[in-house]
């Protein structure tokens, strides 16, 4: 039996840079074989975090958005459209090569779904599945990929090296790594299936690199920290959803609680695999909260790209691609995460 690690059981060791300004630093990165994105964050296809108001947003931001799954076709495709078509023609302008992305199944109308997306704007499709290591997901990639000339591919989850060769083989053009380790996920409680994120994504990256496929880090960010970690660990892009729930541009009303002056504001989020997002009692792997509204996703964003390039100026990197080549991580025990938080808070 292995040892295996997560984000917080490591730390990235600095080393000699001669970066003058942090600013320098590029964020471009791979979203897909044949996509790039300014920003190295894409937001996650959940029905509380992701429709046309976050997939602008995002876009606006430098990144990508997915819109999700849990709607019927005719909703989701106006999501789609309104991404395509939205207002301020000089930031849609500034960011048309930036790809519209949505999430499909494996089952059902999946297939008709992808066709109606793929002919409304979406240029880039997600398969939205737990296990992406799975006969269902390897046939809809070929499937999707033979109706439908030009279109890309984003696969998973997967946390195994074989898990990604599959994927990789059948034809996937980004692959989407992460199992049970999502904010409000009990498929590690209920399943006792999952590989810690770090380890994961050091085994899947061993292998996508081989095929020239980037990898997406799914699940485990609850800081910026995190997100720096996932970076090094050879992602090409972090999947954000509880960091960027309860902002502004999530679907939902924002709710008030309590009485002025006392009174408080929050949001809806929940789990993919939650009662409520399967709008089913049958495998039931996720949960739901409320969360504190957050107000604007630039905010957030806004703290994240600075966080990524006090990271990159730590190892001396001017741009992700020298990152991965430069990033050396550390396994630390749990005094030193104890000291790595603040201790007079």
């Amino acid at each position: 039996m292995r040892k295996t690690f997560t984000y917080d059981d490591v730390n990235i060791v600095p080393k000699y840079s001669t970066l003058d300004s942090r600013s320098e630093v590029e964020l471009k990165t791979r979203f897909t074989k044949n996509t790039n994105i300014d920003i190295p964050i894409v937001s996650s296809p959940m029905d509380t975090v992701t429709e046309s108001d976050m997939s602008i947003e995002m876009m606006s931001l430098g990144g990508v958005g997915i819109i999700h799954r849990f709607n019927t076709i005719e909703e989701q495709v106006d999501h789609v459209i309104e991404t395509t078509y939205f207002r301020d023609s000089e930031v849609r302008g500034k960011y048309t090569h930036l790809p519209i992305c949505a999430a499909v199944g494996v089952t059902g109308d999946y297939l008709e779904r992808a066709t109606e997306l793929f002919h409304n704007g979406c240029k880039v499709l997600l398969i939205d599945v737990a296990h992406g290591h799975h006969k269902n997901v390897g046939e809809a990639i070929e499937e999707i990929k033979t109706k439908l000339s030009g279109i890309e591919i984003i696969a998973g989850n997967v946390a195994t090296e074989s898990g990604t060769r599959f994927l990789c083989e059948k034809g996937a053009d980004s692959i989407r790594v992460g199992i049970g380790n999502g904010s409000l996920c009990e498929t590690r409680i209920r399943t006792g299936i999952g590989v810690p994120q770090v380890s994961a994504l050091l085994e899947c990256v061993s292998v996508a690199d081989k095929y020239n496929v980037p990898i997406i880090a799914d699940g485990g960010i609850r800081n910026i920290g995190d997100v720096c970690k996932g970076l090094a660990c050879g992602a090409d892009t972090i999947m954000l959803g509880s960091l960027l729930s309860g902002t502004k541009e999530t679907p939902g009303e924002i709710e008030k609680v309590g009485q002025w002056p006392n009174e408080k504001l929050f949001k809806k989020y929940r789990g993919s695999a939650s009662r409520q997002a399967k709008r089913s009692d049958k495998n039931v792997e996720g949960n739901h909260k409320v969360i504190p509204y957050k107000g604007k996703t630039i905010r957030i964003l806004s703290d994240i790209k600075d966080g990524i390039r006090s990271s990159f100026s730590y190892v001396g990197a001017n741009n992700i691609t020298e990152f991965h080549g430069l990033v050396e991580l550390t396994q630390v025990t749990q005094a030193g995460t104890i000291e790595a938080k603040p201790h007079l808070l």
